[in-house]
């Protein structure tokens, strides 16, 4: 059974969705996400939210909103009820739900990581929890060989008997190859899309999985929408975002999705190791991956060596060197959010993966510095008074203070420039 919408989901929806089965209607412009990022900013230095436009006494939330976009194109948008019930209808006929990034249940991963550059709509058919989960993300080229795809199918398969949820774009080729390897090794598979979802929420082979609970297939698009290059390009950093690690299996080099999504992990967003396959065939673009920074994958042959090389290079990546790249929120000079209950900066803090046992001495000495910095940034310090907190130079302060903003513990504040712990109990509009 679907939930019902919450009002912000609705709110949202009729702000920046089409609603008329993928199509948009010519005589209503909707709202970009940089126009609905600036929106919900407005809303939380107010203390309101989405909903608030639709309650009895919404004028005053309404003209606050318009001085943004215009009153004429706010109440066009506002005004779209009867289209909005029209799509709810065909999405529920279609067990297709749909949550906003206002919603409790949205993906923390996508609110820890991508902050304001999370989608502000998910829709979505299957067990949403899936999400939760992690896992490994699997990517690659969409014409690729039988013998690759065999081989794409082993990893998935893989993947279940290590009980890691599989991740991946739902694309042809590679991606539906682990996808189908983790379904028929009994695992679960998270599916981020970037169209026609409404078709593979109706697909025959996708209804057991989904029906058992072991499949969800999610979109930040229209479930009706076709395909879109730029779709496909914003979608390859959903997949890495709700990743513990991720494998490139084959990437063209220099072009395609792939390729420009595994780029964007390693060199910018890094939120997780990516790997890439370096067997002989990999070709040229797998080289060149490793090349800027991907790690060579260690083609683990049972599922406890799966785990062990996830483990160490997690423990490997929290020890090396990371180059001074803030999210792109961050770099946008974002505004925090707001919890609004609260007058706290807000956002999830992720639990860090337990180090293993036989860690590599920096990366037991970050494990003991993140103790002492998340206990001690409480009131927000400055990377000098943290230097001298610590005894330690200030470059390395501040290496350390950002690694922990990546991760998603702390964040960073301007005028002055300090930090202190995420505030678990907000959410983001």
């Amino acid at each position: 059974m679907i939930a019902p919408l919450t009002l912000n989901t609705q709110a949202i929806l009729l702000l920046t969705a089409p609603l008329i089965a993928g199509r948009t209607d010519p005589s209503i412009e909707l709202l970009t996400l940089g126009e609905y990022k600036r929106l919900a900013r407005l809303l939380r230095e107010r203390q309101r939210q989405p909903a608030d436009l639709l309650v009895a006494d919404a004028a005053e939330v309404n003209g606050l909103c318009a001085t943004l976009f215009g009153q004429t194109r706010l109440q066009a948008l506002l005004g779209r009820g009867f289209l909005l019930s029209q799509a709810v209808e065909r999405w529920s006929a279609r067990a297709i739900w749909v949550m906003s990034r206002a919603d409790a249940n949205y993906p923390r991963r996508f609110k820890t990581r991508l902050k304001e550059d999370a989608p502000p709509l998910l829709y979505g058919c299957g067990d949403a929890a899936l999400l939760e989960m992690g896992g490994l993300a699997v990517v690659g080229s969409r014409h690729v060989d039988d013998e690759l795809i065999a081989y794409t199918e082993g990893i998935g398969r893989l993947a279940a008997e290590a009980r890691y949820t599989l991740l991946s774009g739902a694309a042809r080729g590679i991606d539906r190859a682990a996808m189908r390897g983790a379904l028929l090794g009994g695992g679960t598979v998270a599916g981020i899309m970037c169209d026609s979802l409404e078709r593979a929420a109706l697909a025959a082979d996708n209804r057991e999985a989904l029906m058992d609970r072991r499949l969800v297939l999610i979109s930040p698009y229209d479930p009706a929408a076709g395909f879109n290059i730029g779709h496909a390009m914003q979608r390859n950093r959903l997949i890495y975002a709700l990743a513990d690690a991720a494998l490139v299996v084959s990437a063209d080099f220099q072009k395609g999705g792939t390729w420009e999504g595994a780029v964007e992990q390693i060199e910018r967003l890094q939120f997780v190791t990516v790997f890439v396959r370096a067997a002989e065939r990999g070709g040229k673009g797998n080289a060149a991956l490793i090349q800027r920074g991907g790690r060579p994958w260690p083609e683990p042959g049972n599922s406890s060596e799966l785990i062990q090389a996830i483990k160490e290079a997690a423990a490997s990546a929290a020890a090396e060197p990371k180059q001074e790249v803030l999210p792109l929120a961050l770099r946008e000079q974002a505004a925090p959010s707001f919890d609004l209950n609260s007058a706290g900066p807000t956002t999830v803090t992720p639990v860090p993966a337990p180090l293993p046992a036989k860690a590599e001495p920096a990366a037991r000495l970050f494990a003991c510095v993140r103790g002492v910095l998340l206990e001690e940034l409480a009131e927000g310090r400055t990377d000098s008074e943290i230097a001298e907190l610590l005894g330690v130079s200030k470059p390395q302060a501040k290496a350390w203070l950002l690694r922990l903003v990546r991760e998603g513990a702390l964040e960073k504040f301007s005028k002055p420039a300090r930090f202190r712990p995420a505030n678990p109990s907000g959410r983001l509009l």
